[in-house]
């Protein structure tokens, strides 16, 4: 990781808009608005990018747990921050994800990634195994066809109602007639009446390829998170999610910051909106420092509480959870179905990171659990999920695990390799002992409400407030509040990113030149000598991570 410290000669007096906050969403409308010529000042009362987004090392972590328990502090959408570090770890090597979140391939948020040119500062990592529980083990999802096809715990009548409904939901947008009138039904009725489906099968489409927390989601909704994974796949290899390394959104942020220092925003760090004045159009900064802002301030703090909360858990563990990743990867999702912990009411999902990611040192893995159940209940659930994990992780880790089965108990594949019945390895995996304990470097539980703007703004609104991430595992609906934001300010979305990027073949691109120039005129920096070097960054950019 680098760090970058802001310039004085970055200062400014004026600017067309002033951007409060760099969270994911704000920085988005930052690199639209600046790639347009908006004269763009970014500022962020954190000595980090990110804001609710961001991913911490352990020395930020522990300030960002103090200040998010001061009573005063209202101005932040976690709460209820507990923290648990083991001594001796250097806080350098970890990045812990405040709002951890995954990517799939087929999501209007990476085509404007690509569309951008910001993917090209950050390094995407697959993800394809999704993980269910049942019978005390973790089962991975069937899905795609060839899954399907070769499953051996799946009847044939199973597996033709699953074939129809995968055809159907490709295209169920336009097969209004087939689910018109479960519209606002529950997804398990709609997919248990039109299709036949039983609740196995039921569980994994919803929970584990949806990543909804409930059966009771409208169809229309938990159609199109479920086409979401299964168009998705295969559309870069054999997975259906990636995520950015060193953590999720606000890695992404940072990406979005740099291209619109790029076209010329201002940045600074550790500054705070002491007010502004809609009247006069001044803001005053908590240095004193007074702006004109021309046209309008937005700001991610001022918003109230929304009526959706998650209760979260990070875990960092002694173990690799190589057992959980596909070949070659170093992330899963694992998924707790409703009522198989003790009988939660909501999904626990999990998010497993191991040291691939960039996010710990080698040999560990981070476990960010997350329930949609709020307070003492939600973190219950929490706290059963995790000695699940911790069972799993030591049966599935452990070399010398035996059990007795029989002939009934094995069915073979096509090409002769015995399957053991997943009923029978349930069994089993219950009377497992294993012969070591897990040890927990770091415990982390908070929660995290969804936030909105305390007025509906207007055209006319000099202070637009943009909301806190949104609580689904996946990115979702990012792009459209960016462009809510941007045609608040410009009065359309015509032409949000509509830039001619030069295309070159070698890495030292066009926007790497214009960083430079750009760059370099901003802080009266005369003594830049590589091009497109990340210290003719640093001069603007704050404390980033590139």
């Amino acid at each position: 990781m680098t760090t970058m410290t802001t310039s004085a000669a970055s200062s400014t007096e004026t600017c067309d808009v002033l951007i409060y906050g760099t969270g994911l969403i704000e920085s988005v409308v930052a690199a639209a608005l600046a790639w347009q010529g908006t004269n763009v000042l970014h500022i962020d009362s954190n000595p980090y990018y990110g804001g609710s987004w961001a991913a911490l090392n352990l020395d930020e972590l522990k300030a960002w747990t103090d200040r998010v328990n001061e009573t005063a502090s209202n101005n932040t959408p976690f709460s209820d921050a507990y923290l648990y570090i083991s001594r001796n770890l250097d806080p350098r090597k970890y990045a812990i994800d405040l709002s951890p979140h995954i990517l799939f391939t087929r999501s209007d948020l990476l085509n404007l990634l690509i569309k951008s040119r910001v993917s090209r500062y950050l390094e995407f990592k697959p993800l394809g195994s999704f993980h269910t529980f049942e019978q005390d083990s973790f089962e991975k999802v069937p899905g795609t066809k060839e899954d399907i096809f070769t499953s051996q715990t799946l009847t044939l009548l199973t597996k033709r109602s699953l074939m129809r409904f995968m055809k159907f939901v490709i295209d169920w947008e336009q097969n209004t007639a087939v689910w018109q009138e479960y519209k606002d039904e529950p997804i398990s009725k709609f997919l248990e009446e039109k299709f036949g489906l039983d609740g196995p099968q039921i569980v994994e489409l919803v929970h584990s390829i949806g990543l909804l927390p409930t059966p009771n989601a409208p169809t229309a909704l938990a159609l199109g998170r479920i086409t979401r994974y299964l168009t998705s796949m295969h559309v870069y290899g054999n997975f259906p999610a990636m995520y950015s390394m060193y953590g999720t959104g606000g890695e992404l942020a940072q990406g979005f910051c740099r291209s619109a220092a790029v076209a010329g925003a201002v940045y600074r760090l550790g500054t705070k909106l002491k007010s502004f004045d809609e009247i006069s159009g001044e803001a005053e900064l908590d240095s004193g420092e007074k702006i004109k802002v021309a046209e309008k301030v937005i700001s991610s703090e001022g918003t109230v509480a929304g009526d959706e909360e998650v209760t979260r858990m990070v875990a960092v563990v002694e173990k690799d959870c190589k057992e959980w990743f596909a070949e070659g990867e170093s992330a899963a999702v694992v998924v707790f179905p409703i009522d198989t912990l003790d009988g939660n009411r909501f999904a626990v999902q999990v998010l497993v990171m191991g040291s691939g990611s960039g996010q710990c040192p080698s040999g560990q893995a981070i476990w960010y659990l997350s329930t949609q159940e709020r307070g003492e209940q939600g973190r219950k659930d929490l706290y059963v999920a995790l000695e699940k994990l911790e069972e799993s992780i030591l049966r599935e880790s452990t070399e010398n695990f035996e059990f007795d089965v029989n002939e009934e108990d094995i069915s073979y594949l096509p090409n002769g390799l015995p399957v053991i019945s997943s009923v029978r390895l349930g069994e089993s995996l219950r009377n497992f002992t294993p012969s070591e304990s897990l040890k927990y470097l770091l415990k982390l539980t908070y929660s995290q409400r969804l936030t909105v703007s305390p007025i509906e703004p207007t055209a006319d609104s000099k202070l637009i407030h943009s909301v806190a991430p949104s609580i689904d595992l996946a990115f979702e609906d990012i792009v459209d509040q960016a462009k809510s934001l941007y045609e608040l300010v410009t009065g359309t979305t015509d032409d949000f990113f509509d830039v001619d990027f030069e295309d070159e073949d070698d890495e030292a691109t066009a926007t790497a030149a214009a960083a430079d120039s750009d760059i370099r005129d901003i802080t009266d920096d005369n003594d830049d000598d590589v091009v497109g070097h990340h210290s003719d960054f640093e001069e603007v950019a704050g404390e980033m991570t590139i």
